[in-house]
């Protein structure tokens, strides 16, 4: 997952389009308190990070995420349109892994997105967190409190996809189609024994994976009927 910090609507949406369009997900936002509540809830793959923002500044937004030892390794990309030396120079050294002036062009964009993954190893920082439950996504672990939970790849797949979509109401449909590849609605069963299995397998964390009556399964602190 990729978060842009971008208050320009235009440029946010054209480029969190481009980067779901060239196979990553991404998600924009404008103000950095929204930005920072989501940083808290899963890290990132990677951050795009604009310097004219509302309520702070883009560098300061940098130093906060460099200070943190959870953000301090995460590989962070400037898009800005201060692209004078000194601007790039002051970018650098206050930890941006990149510096990209405006206007810039979605291939090389993209490019160096690539480029920088690469370097710092992709997204082995990466974690999302609900409750007691924490998954790191490129290592395939699961933890529930700090006890380690061993998922089937199907099990695993399901649980990463409704954290993914946190609060969000996933239908057995559209489980069936993104984890199985089908869409098939007679064969909706299978997903109810496996929430069933993932559910037993997580313990006291399996009251996060909510029933919605009539629908489907919601990934969610409370739940409305397991």
């Amino acid at each position: 997952m990729i978060y842009l910090l971008e208050d320009d609507e235009g440029i946010r949406n054209f480029v969190v389009y481009a980067l779901n369009s060239s196979g990553f997900e991404a998600v924009g936002f404008e103000y950095p308190s929204d930005f920072f509540k989501a940083v808290e809830d899963s890290l990132p793959e990677l951050v795009l990070l604009d310097r004219m923002l509302p309520e702070t500044d883009g560098m300061a937004v940098l130093q906060r995420l460099r200070s943190s030892p959870d953000t301090a390794e995460l590989p962070i990309i400037m898009l800005t349109a201060l692209g004078s030396e000194a601007d790039k120079v002051e970018g650098l050294d206050g930890g941006a892994d990149d510096y990209i002036p405006k206007p810039f062009g979605t291939k090389e964009l993209i490019s160096r997105i690539k480029a920088l993954l690469r370097r710092s190893g992709g997204s082995s920082g990466e974690k999302i967190s609900l409750g007691q439950l924490t998954v790191y996504p490129v290592k395939h672990e699961v933890f529930a409190g700090e006890q380690p939970v061993l998922l089937t790849l199907k099990e695993y797949d399901m649980l990463l996809y409704l954290l993914r979509h946190k609060g969000e109401v996933i239908s057995r449909d559209e489980l069936l189609k993104k984890i199985w590849g089908y869409d098939f609605s007679g064969e909706s069963r299978t997903v109810d024994v496996h929430i069933r299995t993932l559910r037993s397998k997580l313990g006291g964390c399996g009251e996060l994976i909510q029933t919605i009556r009539g629908v489907g399964y919601k990934a969610g602190e409370k739940a409305d009927d397991t």
